[in-house]
């Protein structure tokens, strides 16, 4: 039977067992560096969106009503005009995600 003795060395093996592991998880900058790799492969992605169904409604539209090329370069720069809204809207909900976790972080470490 397992006396009082063995509960303290077994609590104290599984502290040492979780300290082991919690030293090999993966280092935060790894993910941190993948984040933003993935953030700005999402902003080139909405920026080019944006550009191409700009370029693909007036495209469109100048082949509806033979105004060529004049609503396309409209709506090819009211693409990119949209796409850069979107770009700064995700970079802006990035920063407050950030902002969030500062604070959350600073309050777990005063509390």
């Amino acid at each position: 039977m397992a006396g009082p003795r063995d509960d303290e060395r077994l609590k104290a093996l599984e502290a040492r067992i979780a300290a082991a592991k919690k030293a090999q998880e993966p280092k935060p900058h790894m993910e941190e560096h993948y984040s933003q790799a993935h953030l700005a492969w999402r902003m080139v992605i909405e920026l080019v969106a944006g550009l191409g169904i700009g370029f693909g409604i007036g495209f469109g539209l100048d082949a509806v009503f033979g105004t060529r090329p004049w609503l396309m370069m409209v709506f090819t720069i009211l693409g990119f005009i949209a796409g850069v809204k979107t770009m700064i809207r995700s970079a802006e909900e990035v920063q407050r995600k950030q902002i969030e976790a500062a604070d959350s972080a600073a309050r777990d470490e005063k509390g």
